[in-house]
This record gives structure tokens, C-alpha cells and sequence, in this order.
């Protein structure tokens, strides 16, 4: 019988930690893609160039907060 305690302990503390690695993991990658943006104004300018259009400050300012936006209701 003590064996079976064993076991079922093991098991519930492997599960226990597998949760708490994958919320920690989590939060640690939404603070770092938070702090360093995956798109920066550069990097717009570029993929909108590219597009053919041509892209005033005002339009990158609206496209970045726009894409903040979106990353703050996750």
C-alpha cells in the first residue's frame, strides 16, 4: 500500500509542475513580446513600402497603436 502512496504522489506533483512550468513560461513570454515588439515602426515602413503604398508618420503612428491595442486585449 505505501507504494501506491507513492506513486499517486509523484504523479499528482509531475502534473502540479507541469502547470506551474507552463504559466510561468507563459507570463514570462508575454512580458518579454511586450517589452520587445515582434514589428517595429522600421520594420512597418519597410513591409508597407512594399506593398506599393507609401507611408506618412501619422499612418505608422495609427498601424502601432493599433497592433498595441490588439496586444493588450490578450
Amino acid at each position: 500500500m505505501d507504494w501506491l502512496w507513492f506513486v499517486l504522489v509523484g504523479v499528482v506533483c509531475l502534473l502540479a509542475g507541469a502547470a506551474l512550468g507552463f504559466f510561468i513560461a507563459r507570463k514570462t513570454m508575454m512580458n518579454y513580446l511586450k517589452k520587445n515588439p515582434p514589428i517595429d515602426e522600421q520594420m512597418l515602413r519597410v513591409m508597407m513600402m512594399q506593398m506599393g503604398q507609401n507611408p506618412s508618420q501619422k499612418k505608422i503612428n495609427q498601424m502601432m497603436k493599433a497592433m498595441q491595442k490588439q496586444q493588450d486585449k490578450k
